[in-house]
């Protein structure tokens, strides 16, 4: 097991999911900025990194039917599907990390608001791009949530990268088109605040 995977399976097993900082019991902005995609219900979406957080609930709630919740700790991919039960039907569970999954599925929608600032290394953020091309239709609907230049430097004791709009354009704007974007100010379990980038582009 490698110490990433490592350390996010102990995270995931240690603690309660109102004990980490990106718990949020609605997230409003992912489900706003899905919902702006304008797709059908049986639209191919994918949350990456998405853990046990509530994005898949409420999209569940809203009637989509085809949906995928993936990320690098099964006991995060557990406890969501503990959670679901019966409404997890819906849902196809991927244990992977997101840098090295592949799919013979493409996805309309490729939402993310907790991986792609664990990048450090500029490979890393290319391969992470190419990842996205790969695994998504034509014309897909990318929603991407990362800690701003006002965000915090690190996030469970891990590195982490902050960017602009400039910055992600930077990366994403050669094969993406930047549609909409916004900052926001989350408020974590612990009453501190957490400066993210929403930046929602569409595959060109």
């Amino acid at each position: 097991m490698s110490e990433k995977k490592q350390q996010w399976e102990t995270v995931f097993s240690t603690k309660q999911e109102t004990e980490v900082s990106w718990y949020q019991i609605k997230p409003t902005t992912s489900l706003q900025f899905i919902q702006a995609c304008r797709v059908s219900k049986d639209a191919k979406i994918i949350d990456v990194g998405g853990g046990d957080s509530y994005l898949i609930d409420h999209l569940l709630d809203l009637g989509y039917t085809n949906l995928s919740l993936l990320d690098i700790s099964e006991a995060a991919i557990e406890r969501a599907k503990n959670r679901l039960g019966e409404e997890g039907k819906n849902v196809t569970f991927i244990v992977s990390d997101s840098l090295h999954f592949q799919s013979d599925e493409k996805f309309d929608v490729w939402h993310d608001r907790a991986s792609f600032h664990f990048f450090t290394e500029a490979d890393d953020i290319q391969h992470y791009k190419a990842n996205v091309i790969a695994n998504t239709t034509p014309n897909a609907h990318f929603i991407l949530g990362t800690f701003s230049e006002n965000g915090p430097l690190k996030c469970s004791g891990l590195p982490i990268t902050q960017y602009s709009v400039e910055k992600m354009e930077a990366v994403f704007g050669d094969d993406f088109t930047l549609e909409d974007y916004l900052t926001e100010d989350h408020q974590t379990p612990f009453d501190t605040v957490q400066n993210f980038i929403f930046c929602y582009y569409i595959k060109r």
